[in-house]
């Protein structure tokens, strides 16, 4: 068994695998490849997302692959900028079209802040209330196996916890080696709220450390391996995302344990202060779908 054949399971009862394979950033003209490799290296957990642009792309790669529709687990999530009932199951049954597809296994709240007001301080808990009813319903009408939020602070989280009907899955959020909010995935934990690690490898940052790089030489890894083993040491789901087969395939290659001592020492690591060309966090230009 290998961590593509592991799952966690989800509040509701839903299995979802332990490794997920994110699209961020891939064009919708350029993800059918990349997820097509990715199911047959043997994901069955992709990830998606309004804002990203791709979904028709990602849909497309799903039905040219030859693995079946109910052995895949489906992820997108609700644009960041929708905080109204009405215009969230528009956007709800958007998202099906355009990944041609009858259900989603789960969506999720992709911020609780507009992209452009994001941490400035409000945090549109009316709004996001308003989007979490849309999805309960179309959760409740089989259209959404499960659902969730991304990018919530403990203050977003307890809103949906303590006003919704459902309780969030999942919360998908930034954390990596040299940036993970303990508190946060302390609390969600706690509540029993999965958590999603996206960029796992701090947008690339990350591979350039030359202490991460001893410590996986020692384990005959990748510094991405590393990380990636990291987070699901630590009860988190990873989403790498790749884009080239070799590194599509070695993300997967998980066959190791990180020692007490270096978990230690991987939490102590530096926080990284430039994300590079990422660094203006968050990255989302994209307009088009």
């Amino acid at each position: 068994m290998t961590v593509l054949d592991e799952t966690f399971t989800l509040s509701n009862g839903v299995k979802i695998p332990k490794l997920g394979f994110g699209t961020w950033l891939i064009d919708n003209d350029k993800v059918v490849e990349p997820v097509k490799v990715a199911l047959d290296a043997g994901y069955r957990h992709i990830d998606t997302a309004q804002a990203y642009g791709n979904e028709k792309g990602v849909g497309l790669a799903l039905r040219e692959s030859s693995v079946l529709r109910e052995d895949i687990f489906v992820t997108t999530k609700l644009a960041a900028e929708i905080k109204s009932y009405d215009e969230a199951v528009a956007a709800i049954d958007q998202s099906l079209a355009d990944l041609g597809l009858d259900y989603v296994d789960m969506m999720i709240i992709h911020a609780p802040q507009p992209w452009a007001d994001f941490r400035n301080g409000e945090h549109y808990f009316e709004g996001n209330l308003a989007a979490w009813q849309a999805l309960e319903e179309a959760y409740d009408a089989g259209k959404i196996k499960a659902i969730g939020v991304s990018n919530f602070e403990q203050v977003d989280l307890d809103n949906i916890l303590q006003n919704g009907r459902i309780k969030p899955a999942v919360n998908q959020i930034l954390a990596h080696v040299s940036n993970t909010p303990f508190d946060l995935i302390k609390y969600c934990q706690d509540n029993d709220v999965l958590v999603e690690a996206y960029s796992p490898v701090a947008h690339g940052e990350i591979l350039h450390n030359p202490e991460l790089q001893k410590m996986a030489d020692n384990y005959g890894v990748s510094v991405a391996q590393l990380c990636l083993q990291y987070c699901l040491q630590l009860g988190m789901l990873p989403l790498p995302k790749a884009e080239t087969p070799s590194h599509i395939i070695s993300n997967t290659e998980l066959a190791f344990t990180i020692s007490d001592n270096d978990m230690v020492t991987l939490k102590q690591v530096d926080h990284i202060d430039n994300y590079g060309e990422s660094d203006s966090f968050p990255v989302y230009d994209k307009t088009d779908k």
